[in-house]
């Protein structure tokens, strides 16, 4: 076959090329295959943020390898089924047929097909039929997220034996850092300075590079905060504030009260997204909204709540649902308003036109995150935004801050410290990847949650001044325009939160209750607690020496000696660190 179709498949695929891309490769997928063809590699790994055109490219090099009689035959290697399908629709585009249906049990797959796709767990389960296929044909293996080699023992080990063999691997990943140090298959890893060996790619491209590109949106994160109540099993009523500096087991409590389906803050959090949507669609009228649920029972209710908000119906998609992937195609070419899902969404699956997502899972691995928000950032043209409504979790709100950092797969990490909250917060998040699991451990009744909106995190800045939801000041962050430039949303977004405050300066201030020196002085240092934690998720800074910089910039005593006007000014002063760019 020629290379001429492959040349020609969409940059994108499988929808519209980013602006100012089509017909030809993009610039990093043409540098990354001249790459590869000067090194001919048996091994390559391509680390490319989502929605960067990680299929377009592999299917380019296919092409090429086929057409140069370097190999016979190709077998793709996905997570999901529903990915087997996606690779084998654009692989069918170029004239390369992949059979996505193949079975272990069938041993071999129709003439007519020159490669099979089959799942990481597919392969666990007989590696020897799969080395034997391999054996049997020169063959290159396209490992889509590779990381997944590394989920499980069996699916590594699996993956070693079933493809060692192999004329050529070529790995992908959007994602190539894990939250454990399970060694993936056919990634090479050296040592750094530290002793830590860490994964390296033999080709790089990062979410900030593509979004200077053009390939990639900017993505605005919205920020929820709000009142929750709950009853413990014990019959204790419990309430906190979401946002605010909070246990580890109090902040996963109000966590859940606040994606409960029962309360009010998930239904408002949800009217605020539809209401972004319907400002976003004035600029690209197909856009879609996806809510990314904990699980099967709360997907439904979730869609139950968007068709009171929008008088539509809503597409749900379970995992367990055999007509997952057709519910999913249809989506995708329809201009539905809202689709519901626990996890069929979070990685690989491409809808273009999702423009809006609320994370509303109990999930919070930075793996995880980073696969679910590139679910919204492939570009079709110049100027489109994504955005992403989320509680105000301090993991998250790291996490969203971290969008530009770029991470390697790090083996042989240290132990943590001692006595870091932060870090013992985040084991507690990586365990509720089962939430039905944690419902069991934390069990609690709901009584009531309501939402407040609380600050966009944009660029590495936070902007916004926290506003009732429904609010004048909410609206101005709702309504941004849906088509911007990166530079154009930061400075509208520097304008809005100057113009609030100046607004806010203006009015008169309502008397407050008048606290005792202690508790003025307890308050206040709680508040800069909590901004300190946040800075620590931003920047990996430990507390100690933020504090320390803050006493160096403002001057002044340690936070036990400091006076209410020394903390205040140092809460203003970490304030104004957030929002400037890191």
């Amino acid at each position: 076959m020629s290379t001429f179709a492959a040349s020609h498949l969409s940059p994108s695929y499988p929808d519209r090329a980013a602006w100012g891309t089509a017909p030809k490769l993009r610039a990093w997928q043409q540098e990354a295959f001249d790459l590869y063809s000067r090194r001919e590699p048996r091994d390559f790994l391509t680390v490319a943020t989502p929605g960067a055109g990680k299929t377009t490219y592999a299917l380019r090099i296919a092409s090429e390898l086929l057409a140069n009689g370097v190999i016979k035959a190709i077998t793709i290697v996905t997570p999901t089924e529903h990915l087997k399908r996606q690779w084998a629709d654009a692989a069918g585009k170029v004239g390369i047929g992949i059979d996505p249906e193949f079975k272990n049990s069938q041993g071999a797959t129709s003439r007519d097909y020159i490669g099979v796709a089959v799942t990481y767990a597919q392969v666990a389960m007989h590696p020897a039929l799969h080395r034997a296929r391999t054996e049997n044909r020169k063959t290159l293996v396209i490992f889509d997220e590779i990381h997944h080699a590394g989920d499980a023992k069996s699916w590594g080990d699996g993956v070693r034996e079933a493809f060692e063999p192999a004329a050529r691997r070529l790995q992908l990943t959007g994602t190539p850092f894990r939250s454990d140090d399970n060694p993936i298959p056919f990634v090479g890893y050296e040592e750094d300075a530290e002793g830590f060996k860490r994964s390296i790619a033999d080709y790089s491209y990062g979410y900030g590079p593509a979004l200077d590109d053009g390939v990639v949106r900017p993505v605005i994160f919205l920020a929820y905060s709000g009142e929750m109540k709950w009853r413990t099993r014990a019959g204790d009523e419990i309430a906190a504030t979401l946002g605010t500096p909070l246990t580890k087991d109090q902040l996963s409590q109000a966590w859940r009260a606040a994606l409960d389906p029962k309360g009010d803050w998930i239904r408002q959090v949800m009217q605020a997204a539809d209401r972004r949507l319907t400002e976003v669609r004035r600029g690209v009228p197909d856009a879609g909204g996806l809510v990314i649920a904990t699980d099967h029972e709360t997907a439904r209710a979730y869609a139950r709540h968007l068709r009171n908000i929008t008088s539509e119906g809503a597409t749900v998609v379970l995992s367990d649902d055999p007509g997952a992937s057709k519910k999913i195609k249809q989506f995708a070419a329809s201009e539905d308003r809202w689709l519901v899902a626990v996890r069929m969404v979070s990685e690989g699956v491409d809808i273009p036109r999702l423009c809006v997502g609320v994370y509303a899972t109990s999930t919070s691995t930075p793996l995880f995150f980073a696969q679910a928000v590139g679910r919204f950032v492939r570009a079709r043209k110049r100027g489109e935004t994504a955005s992403v409504f989320l509680p105000s979790v301090p993991t998250l709100m790291g996490l969203a801050n971290e969008m530009e950092v770029e991470r390697d797969h790090v083996l042989n990490k240290r132990p943590p410290e001692d006595g870091l909250d932060d870090t013992l917060l985040e084991q507690a998040n990586r365990q509720k990847d089962n939430p039905d699991v944690l419902g069991d451990e934390l069990p609690f009744e709901t009584m009531e949650t309501t939402a407040t909106f609380d600050r966009v995190l944009f660029d590495g800045g936070e902007f916004g001044t926290g506003a009732e939801v429904g609010s004048a000041e909410e609206e101005d962050f709702i309504g941004l325009p849906g088509l911007l430039e990166p530079d154009q949303v930061a400075t509208l977004l520097r304008k809005r939160q100057s113009d609030q405050q100046a607004a806010r300066r203006k009015q008169p201030e309502e008397p407050r209750e008048t606290l005792a020196p202690h508790e003025q002085i307890a308050e206040l240092r709680r508040e800069l607690n909590g901004l300190v934690g946040a800075w620590n998720h931003r920047t990996g800074q430990p507390h100690g020496v933020i504090h320390s910089e803050l006493r160096r910039a403002c001057g002044g005593p340690p936070i036990a000696q400091a006076t209410a006007e020394q903390i205040t000014e140092r809460i203003a002063m970490i304030r104004r660190w957030a929002t400037q760019r890191r």
